[in-house]
C-alpha cells in the first residue's frame, strides 16, 4: 500500500557539470595560438641572431621566450583560461617544436648576416 509519504533516501541527486566546447572556437583559438608562437619564434630568432648567441645559449633563449609567451597568454586569458582551451598543456606545449624550426631559420640567417658577413 502506498501511503503517499515521501521518504528521503541518503542519495542526493547531483548533476555533473559537463563542459561543452565549440569545435570551431577551439580550432580558432588553436590557430591564434600557433600564429602567436610562430611570430614569437621569428622575432626571438632575429634577436638571438643579432645578439650573437650560439650553441646551447641560443636554444635556451628560445625555450625561455616560449615559456614567457605561454605565461603572457595565460595571464591574458586570466582565471577563465578553461573557457578558451581544454587544458593548460595546450597553451604551453602546442606548437613548441614547430616554432623551433622557424626560430632556427631566423637565428642562423641573422647571425650570418650580422656576424659572419
Amino acid at each position: 500500500m502506498a501511503s503517499g509519504v515521501a521518504v528521503k533516501t541518503g542519495k542526493k541527486k547531483t548533476r555533473e557539470a559537463s563542459a561543452t566546447f565549440s569545435e570551431m572556437s577551439l580550432r580558432q583559438n588553436g590557430s591564434v595560438l600557433e600564429y602567436c608562437r610562430t611570430s614569437m619564434s621569428a622575432l626571438s630568432g632575429c634577436a638571438a641572431g643579432i645578439l650573437g648567441l650560439t650553441g646551447l645559449q641560443g636554444f635556451l633563449f628560445y625555450f625561455i621566450t616560449a615559456f614567457l609567451l605561454s605565461i603572457m597568454l595565460l595571464l591574458k586569458a586570466g582565471a577563465s583560461w578553461n573557457k578558451y582551451f581544454i587544458n593548460r598543456r595546450q597553451i604551453f606545449l602546442s606548437g613548441l617544436f614547430g616554432g623551433l624550426f622557424t626560430y632556427i631559420l631566423a637565428w642562423t640567417f641573422l647571425y650570418g648576416m650580422v656576424h659572419v658577413y
